[in-house]
């Protein structure tokens, strides 16, 4: 007997917003499935979670330090 397996689309995942790279932890799925998950899979436990990558978080953690500390010495 013959029957149809259905395959669906294939989805892009989630991007950095600075750098455009692709979020590692972060499953690859469409926005009504990111609405019915859970909280725990649409992020990742750091700063900047799900928008950003833990390099460009950590190029504006130094920024932000460095412009900080540029404020103190003037």
């Amino acid at each position: 007997r013959y029957a149809a397996q259905y395959i669906g689309k294939s989805r892009k995942g989630v991007h950095c917003g600075d750098c455009k790279a692709k979020l590692p932890g972060i499953k690859n799925m469409s926005s009504i499935e990111f609405k019915n998950c859970k909280k725990r899979e649409k992020t990742v436990s750091r700063a900047y979670g799900g928008s950003r990558c833990s390099n460009c978080v950590r190029q504006r953690v130094v920024r932000a330090f460095l412009i900080e500390e540029q404020k103190i010495v003037k």
